[in-house]
């Protein structure tokens, strides 16, 4: 069995190597990138539906789709920017971008920090079946971006025990603590059920 998964984004790839000591290939790399629209309203729906759509794609029978759908959530904030926090700034949005739009959400409202979380739904899908898990990481946001580190909003959300930034803390820490990591944690002994069929 083939472990496929449904993103071409090579900082997911690279995150996932390193929690995850098998093999991982991009779709993209085994047939042509296309689009799956995310018309779900929960990450598990949007995570279940691109790892569907790929894994019906591949049509292969020995390939393991792993499909992840993940944000940051502000509830002061309606719980903005929720499943849209890939595109929040507009749907060719870069990080960049969707950090200041962010940020400038919290200034509109004199907040310098506040409470926040990562989610991360991550679905299996197989000729086995499908699955779903979740983890999460709460802390808080910060107007103050700090860190190369990471992707996404790392550089504006510290999480609970900590002082700095996601992306100013080493990928080790960040492996052990990260919504990702929690959620691939309670993937694993499913995906070596499904590899060792």
């Amino acid at each position: 069995m083939t472990i496929v998964l449904a993103t071409s984004n090579r900082g997911k790839l690279k995150e996932f190597q390193e929690l995850c000591s098998y093999d991982i290939k991009v779709y993209s790399d085994i047939i042509d990138e296309f689009d799956v629209e995310e018309t779900e309203d929960t990450f598990a729906g949007n995570a279940l539906l691109k790892a569907d759509a790929i894994y019906k794609k591949l049509n292969n029978e020995n390939y393991i789709v792993i499909s992840d759908d993940s944000g940051i959530s502000v509830p002061i904030l309606g719980g903005e920017p929720g499943i849209y926090s890939a595109r929040y700034a507009g749907e060719s949005a870069t990080d960049v971008d969707n950090i200041k739009m962010l940020i400038e959400k919290l200034n509109s409202k004199n907040i310098t920090s506040t409470p926040a979380y990562y989610t991360c739904a991550i679905s299996i899908v197989s000729k086995y079946g499908e699955y779903t898990l979740h983890g999460w990481m709460h802390g808080e946001v910060t107007n103050n971006p700090k860190g190369e580190n990471g992707f996404g909003y790392d550089p504006i959300f510290i999480p609970n025990g900590y002082n700095d930034t996601i992306a100013e803390i080493s990928n080790k820490i960040k492996s052990n603590i990260s919504h990702r990591a929690k959620a691939l944690n309670l993937a694993k002994p499913i995906i070596n059920m499904l590899v060792n069929i």
